[in-house]
Protein backbone atom coordinates (compact mmCIF):
# COMPACT_ATOMS: atom_id res chain seq x y z
CA UNK A 1 0.00 0.00 0.00
CA UNK A 2 2.91 2.91 -1.06
CA UNK A 3 0.37 5.71 -3.09
CA UNK A 4 2.15 8.50 -3.62
CA UNK A 5 1.57 11.57 -1.03
CA UNK A 6 -1.20 13.93 -2.43
CA UNK A 7 -3.70 17.00 -0.62
CA UNK A 8 -7.04 17.15 -1.52
CA UNK A 9 -7.84 20.43 -3.15
CA UNK A 10 -10.43 21.80 -0.57
CA UNK A 11 -13.82 22.66 -1.36
CA UNK A 12 -16.37 24.87 0.32
CA UNK A 13 -19.05 22.69 1.73
CA UNK A 14 -22.62 22.13 -0.21
CA UNK A 15 -25.06 19.74 0.26
CA UNK A 16 -24.79 16.82 -1.42
CA UNK A 17 -25.75 16.26 -4.50
CA UNK A 18 -27.90 13.38 -5.82
CA UNK A 19 -24.75 11.72 -7.76
CA UNK A 20 -22.51 12.22 -4.74
CA UNK A 21 -24.81 11.25 -2.40
CA UNK A 22 -25.22 7.78 -4.58
CA UNK A 23 -21.57 7.49 -4.56
CA UNK A 24 -21.74 7.77 -0.91
CA UNK A 25 -24.62 5.59 -0.02
CA UNK A 26 -23.66 2.17 -0.50
CA UNK A 27 -20.57 2.72 2.42
CA UNK A 28 -23.68 3.77 4.47
CA UNK A 29 -25.47 0.71 3.51
CA UNK A 30 -22.98 -1.96 4.33
CA UNK A 31 -23.37 -0.98 8.51
CA UNK A 32 -25.99 -1.90 10.30
CA UNK A 33 -26.63 0.40 13.36
CA UNK A 34 -27.61 -1.94 15.82
CA UNK A 35 -31.10 -2.16 14.55
CA UNK A 36 -31.96 1.67 14.74
CA UNK A 37 -33.64 3.67 12.75
CA UNK A 38 -31.23 6.47 11.24
CA UNK A 39 -33.54 8.91 10.17
CA UNK A 40 -32.64 10.67 7.41
CA UNK A 41 -29.31 9.56 5.85
CA UNK A 42 -28.05 11.75 3.28
CA UNK A 43 -29.53 14.83 5.74
CA UNK A 44 -27.05 13.55 8.56
CA UNK A 45 -24.45 13.12 6.51
CA UNK A 46 -24.51 16.96 5.60
CA UNK A 47 -24.53 17.58 9.22
CA UNK A 48 -21.56 15.72 9.66
CA UNK A 49 -19.46 17.19 6.45
CA UNK A 50 -20.62 20.77 7.17
CA UNK A 51 -19.34 20.77 10.70
CA UNK A 52 -16.61 18.45 9.48
CA UNK A 53 -15.64 21.54 7.11
CA UNK A 54 -15.56 23.87 9.32
CA UNK A 55 -13.97 24.79 13.01
CA UNK A 56 -17.42 25.08 14.83
CA UNK A 57 -18.20 22.48 17.95
CA UNK A 58 -21.24 19.88 17.25
CA UNK A 59 -23.17 21.89 19.10
CA UNK A 60 -23.52 25.26 16.51
CA UNK A 61 -25.16 23.17 14.24
CA UNK A 62 -27.81 24.58 12.80
CA UNK A 63 -31.28 23.21 13.92
CA UNK A 64 -32.89 22.04 10.47
CA UNK A 65 -30.05 19.47 10.32
CA UNK A 66 -31.38 17.91 13.70
CA UNK A 67 -30.12 17.60 17.59
CA UNK A 68 -26.37 18.17 17.09
CA UNK A 69 -25.52 15.29 19.97
CA UNK A 70 -27.44 13.15 17.33
CA UNK A 71 -25.36 13.95 14.78
CA UNK A 72 -22.03 13.43 16.97
CA UNK A 73 -23.05 10.64 18.01
CA UNK A 74 -23.95 9.39 14.57
CA UNK A 75 -20.53 9.93 13.62
CA UNK A 76 -18.65 8.64 16.60
CA UNK A 77 -21.00 5.26 15.35
CA UNK A 78 -19.81 5.51 11.95
CA UNK A 79 -16.14 6.21 13.20
CA UNK A 80 -15.89 3.15 15.62
CA UNK A 81 -17.97 0.90 12.15
CA UNK A 82 -14.59 1.69 10.43
CA UNK A 83 -16.03 4.23 7.49
CA UNK A 84 -13.79 6.92 7.48
CA UNK A 85 -11.36 3.74 6.49
CA UNK A 86 -13.12 2.36 4.01
CA UNK A 87 -13.38 5.76 2.25
CA UNK A 88 -10.42 6.55 2.54
CA UNK A 89 -9.24 3.22 1.40
CA UNK A 90 -11.16 3.47 -1.68
CA UNK A 91 -10.32 7.39 -2.40
CA UNK A 92 -6.71 6.05 -2.69
CA UNK A 93 -7.60 3.66 -5.44
CA UNK A 94 -10.09 5.32 -7.27
CA UNK A 95 -9.69 6.70 -10.36
CA UNK A 96 -10.00 10.64 -10.78
CA UNK A 97 -13.35 10.99 -12.71
CA UNK A 98 -15.50 8.83 -10.06
CA UNK A 99 -18.52 10.90 -8.33
CA UNK A 100 -16.81 9.79 -4.56
CA UNK A 101 -13.93 12.24 -5.88
CA UNK A 102 -16.20 15.14 -6.04
CA UNK A 103 -16.65 14.98 -2.02
CA UNK A 104 -12.94 13.72 -0.87
CA UNK A 105 -12.62 16.97 0.10
CA UNK A 106 -15.30 16.29 2.78
CA UNK A 107 -14.29 13.03 3.78
CA UNK A 108 -10.86 13.69 4.63
CA UNK A 109 -12.18 16.79 6.61
CA UNK A 110 -14.49 14.34 8.18
CA UNK A 111 -11.26 11.79 8.86
CA UNK A 112 -9.67 15.27 11.00
CA UNK A 113 -12.37 14.73 13.34
CA UNK A 114 -12.19 10.82 13.71
CA UNK A 115 -8.37 11.00 14.38
CA UNK A 116 -9.64 12.52 17.81
CA UNK A 117 -11.46 9.33 18.51
CA UNK A 118 -8.92 6.50 16.94
CA UNK A 119 -5.57 7.94 17.59
CA UNK A 120 -2.37 6.74 16.60
CA UNK A 121 -3.95 3.86 14.55
CA UNK A 122 -5.85 5.56 12.36
CA UNK A 123 -2.60 8.70 12.07
CA UNK A 124 -0.21 5.47 10.64
CA UNK A 125 -3.54 4.31 8.12
CA UNK A 126 -3.53 7.76 6.54
CA UNK A 127 0.27 7.49 6.45
CA UNK A 128 0.33 4.98 4.42
CA UNK A 129 -1.99 6.15 2.26
CA UNK A 130 -0.18 9.21 1.46
CA UNK A 131 -3.99 11.40 2.01
CA UNK A 132 -2.08 13.96 4.00
CA UNK A 133 -4.67 15.92 3.54
CA UNK A 134 -6.85 13.28 6.28
CA UNK A 135 -4.12 14.02 8.84
CA UNK A 136 -4.73 16.83 11.45
CA UNK A 137 -2.14 18.68 10.69
CA UNK A 138 1.53 18.80 8.84
CA UNK A 139 2.95 15.11 8.95
CA UNK A 140 6.04 16.14 10.65
CA UNK A 141 4.63 17.33 13.51
CA UNK A 142 2.54 14.01 13.97
CA UNK A 143 3.45 10.97 15.20
CA UNK A 144 5.85 8.74 13.12
CA UNK A 145 5.42 5.03 13.64
CA UNK A 146 7.53 3.50 10.82
CA UNK A 147 9.86 5.90 11.81
CA UNK A 148 10.30 4.96 15.55
CA UNK A 149 10.18 1.51 14.53
CA UNK A 150 13.16 1.83 11.85
CA UNK A 151 15.35 3.51 14.40
CA UNK A 152 14.65 0.69 16.97
CA UNK A 153 16.17 -1.81 14.85
CA UNK A 154 18.96 -0.02 13.50
CA UNK A 155 22.38 -1.33 15.38
CA UNK A 156 23.49 1.08 17.96
CA UNK A 157 27.87 1.67 17.90
CA UNK A 158 29.00 -0.44 20.95
CA UNK A 159 30.23 2.84 22.59
CA UNK A 160 28.22 5.82 21.09
CA UNK A 161 29.33 9.03 20.79
CA UNK A 162 27.27 11.48 22.57
CA UNK A 163 26.68 13.07 19.62
CA UNK A 164 25.34 10.01 18.22
CA UNK A 165 22.86 9.70 21.43
CA UNK A 166 21.91 13.46 21.14
CA UNK A 167 21.10 13.16 17.34
CA UNK A 168 19.13 9.85 17.97
CA UNK A 169 17.15 11.37 21.39
CA UNK A 170 15.93 13.82 18.56
CA UNK A 171 14.78 11.21 15.99
CA UNK A 172 13.15 9.74 18.54
CA UNK A 173 11.08 12.66 19.66
CA UNK A 174 10.68 13.64 15.54
CA UNK A 175 8.77 9.98 15.34
CA UNK A 176 6.48 10.61 18.89
CA UNK A 177 5.18 13.90 17.12
CA UNK A 178 3.82 16.89 19.02
CA UNK A 179 2.36 16.62 22.35
CA UNK A 180 -0.36 19.00 20.72
CA UNK A 181 -0.45 21.22 17.11
CA UNK A 182 -1.68 24.30 18.19
CA UNK A 183 -5.02 24.86 16.66
CA UNK A 184 -3.98 28.04 13.96
CA UNK A 185 -1.54 25.77 12.23
CA UNK A 186 -4.31 22.52 12.22
CA UNK A 187 -6.97 25.32 10.55
CA UNK A 188 -4.09 26.45 8.12
CA UNK A 189 -3.48 23.12 7.03
CA UNK A 190 -4.95 22.39 3.37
Amino acid sequence: MSHLPRHTPRRPWAPLSDLEWHALYPYLARRSPQGRQTGDLRQRMDAIFRIACSADPWHALPPRFGRPDTVSRYFRRLTHAGLWQRLLQDLADLNPGHPLRAIESFIVRACRRAQRILGLGFIVFIRRLGLRSALNGPPWLLPDPDLSESLRRSPLPARPSPDHLRGLKHLLRIAAGRRSIPRCIRLAWP
